[in-house]
């Protein structure tokens, strides 16, 4: 198999001319599902070159960090999935299973995948995939061949995962926008918010709680989250000097966890509360006894028939999910404001995730895919950040000016490794051993309701539908000019944010229902709507101000075979050429019921990265960069809104 050189970085390597297309080949050849096996292919090739320098890169401090920070982030999500699931199955599922679980993804993804950064554990989502799937053996009067079951769900989605990245289907991705991925995560923060206020109302009445415990867990919960979204946010803030800021930024999980847990056992009234805990289990082993050979291997052969093929449908749905889920969290953890050089892999990635479901299923754990809310967190530890300070200058009055200093922070390279995935594994598996075990057993439960609360709101607070719903009611002489969507009229951004609401609202609902296992084809449903329908509803300028393809990275859409043509451009230009020849009218051009308002503004049909770039880039005429500089080399201290501009 021919290879690239070793010395050819992504920055020289041409991805836009990447072989792997299909928009240049015709006849049969154009058909992804006839070329079997080519998306694997090109990944595997694109990606090899770089292995060993995925192991010498993760030699540096910043590794260790975001080692530490990810590690953290990835347990207390996992143990805060795994108490809800074990409330809900009868405790089916216990800390090993957690531990286990996460253990063996970060293994296989941190040795074998195209995409390291991408980490992969056990999601909320599959926590109540899990337990419905139990529910609904439990209606059936199968509850005792629970363990069978789910073994098969897992063993027809890895089937089917096979599928998909054998026949090149992952490239679909890439008609992926903001309009169903922003929904998407609207609705995993506001189901870990739902899960947060589940696992405090469970202090009062689970394992006979006390109503002095229960009201002392809420105040903990919540001071916690306030504890960790302080740190985290204090990167972004001019307190202290960089480098406090950076370890306070980087290791806000461990100092809260440590400090909150500390808390809950200070002698007195708090531990006169009754605080419920982690509970103990042996080492290495799983929660309860299983059929089966082993402690560990499910005897997934001794089901029916006929439950055999009706795990099946459910095997599709979680495959649907993973689908989503897995790729989107991929697409984060490599978003276009990461200045990431080596190549993506979704195909291969996607394989892989199917041997996972395989192995975790007849084994009995929960099954581990890629993490939405958390997925920028390891790339963001990996980030070389520097710190500038601009002298901004302002006029007061009509001769005199006051020089401003101002931080900007931006993003220098990222250290693209593979080192701290598995050595988080290695943590994973060292956390199973009787002695660390009685360590995770000191921590109290409601350390997860507030853990709930901080990923949950993460999602929720940094969403393009919540940045739309505060402009929408924010007073128009606040809004900045340099806004795109200040050209649009806010009825018009009203009714396109309300037809993701509604799917928002509805993959919600079925959530708390015996049928939560098919809320994934509600969230997928999104993508037809938004490509079929909302093109003849919304003009082009509307479209390309209020979303914009999730996938924007080169290194992205060479795994995908390229940047999809966007059908709104594709209509507008078709009716340009009906009207040229007389068949319509010009004012259909603009396309959809455009109409207007009060506030509509006419303006061009920029995308919205462009706008993005006009509007954050450093345009002010009155900086001058200052020879002072802030060089704070740290991950953790920077959002999107903060690359390039305060």
């Amino acid at each position: 198999m021919e290879t690239l050189s070793r010395q050819q970085t992504a920055k020289s390597y041409d991805y836009a001319s990447d072989p792997y297309r299909w928009d240049n080949v015709d006849g049969w050849r154009r058909y992804r599902v006839l070329r079997p096996f080519r998306g694997i292919y090109w990944d595997i090739r694109r990606r090899l070159p770089y292995y060993w320098s995925d192991w010498v890169d993760g030699l540096n401090y910043r590794t260790m960090v975001a080692t530490i920070r990810i590690t953290f982030v990835n347990l207390l999500p996992a143990l805060a999935f795994q108490l809800d699931m074990r409330r809900n199955t009868e405790g089916f599922f216990g800390i090993n299973e957690a531990l286990f679980s996460s253990a063996l993804a970060a293994v296989v993804f941190s040795l074998l995948s195209a995409q390291p950064l991408t980490v992969v554990g056990i999601t909320g989502l599959i926590s109540l995939f899990n337990y419905t799937v139990y529910d609904i053996t439990k209606a059936q009067g199968m509850v005792d061949q629970y363990p069978q079951i789910i073994a098969w769900v897992a063993i027809w989605a890895a089937v089917t995962h096979w599928i998909t990245a054998i026949f090149n289907l992952c490239d679909y991705m890439r008609y992926i926008t903001d309009y169903s991925s922003e929904a998407f995560g609207m609705y995993v923060g506001i189901i870990y918010m739902i899960k947060g206020v589940e696992e405090l109302v469970a202090q009062f009445y689970e394992d006979a709680g006390q109503i002095t415990g229960g009201y002392l867990s809420i105040v903990i919960a919540l001071c916690y989250w306030a504890s960790v979204y302080a740190l985290e946010n204090i990167g972004k803030t001019k307190m202290f000097t960089p480098w406090v800021r950076k370890v306070l930024a980087d290791f806000a999980y461990p100092i809260a966890t440590v400090w909150w847990t500390g808390f809950s056992h200070i002698p007195g009234r708090i531990t006169e509360a009754n605080l419920m805990r982690i509970p103990r289990t042996r080492a290495f082993y799983p929660a309860v006894d299983r059929p089966g050979p082993g402690p560990w291997l499910i005897d997934f052969w001794n089901l029916e028939i006929a439950w055999i093929f009706i795990s099946l449908p459910m095997g599709i749905l979680l495959t649907l999910l993973f689908y989503y889920d897995h790729n989107v969290s991929s697409i984060t953890a490599q978003a276009k404001q990461f200045p990431l050089t080596k190549p993506a892999g979704f195909h291969w990635d996607f394989f892989l995730l199917g041997c996972t479901c395989f192995a975790a299923g007849i084994i009995g754990v929960p099954l581990p895919n890629g993490l939405v809310p958390q997925a920028p967190v390891h790339t963001d530890s990996c980030t070389v950040y520097e710190e500038v300070v601009i002298d901004r200058k302002e006029k007061v009055g009509d001769s005199e000016e006051n020089v401003v200093p101002t931080k900007v922070v931006r993003a220098v390279e990222v250290k693209e490794q593979r080192v701290s995935h598995f050595l988080m594994a290695l943590a994973f598996c060292g956390l199973m051993t009787g002695p660390l075990l009685d360590v995770l057993h000191t921590m109290p439960r409601a350390l997860f309701a507030g853990v709930f609360f901080m990923v949950g709101w993460a999602s929720i607070e940094g969403n393009q539908m919540t940045s739309n719903l505060m402009y929408l009611f924010r007073e128009h002489v606040f809004n900045q000019q340099a806004d795109p969507r200040t050209r649009l009229s806010k009825r018009r951004i009203l009714w396109h944010d309300l037809t993701r609401w509604f799917g928002v609202a509805a993959s919600v609902a079925i959530s708390q229902t015996i049928g939560a296992i098919g809320f994934p084809v509600i969230i997928i449903a999104l993508i037809p709507l938004r490509w079929i329908i909302l093109t003849r509803l919304f003009s082009v300028e509307e479209l390309s101000t209020l979303d914009a393809p999730t996938a924007n990275a080169d290194i992205i859409l060479a795994s995908f075979g390229g940047q999809p043509e966007r059908p709104e451009i594709v209509l507008a230009e078709k009716r340009q050429k009906n009207c040229n020849a007389g068949q319509e009218s010009p004012k259909s051009i603009a396309g959809g019921f455009s109409g207007s308002g009060d506030d509509h503004t006419p303006g061009n049909t920029a995308s919205t990265q462009e706008r993005s770039d006009e509007q954050f880039g450093d345009r002010n005429p009155g900086q001058v960069m200052s020879k002072r500089s802030l060089v704070a080399r740290g991950g953790g201290v920077a959002s999107n809104e903060m690359l390039g501009h305060e």
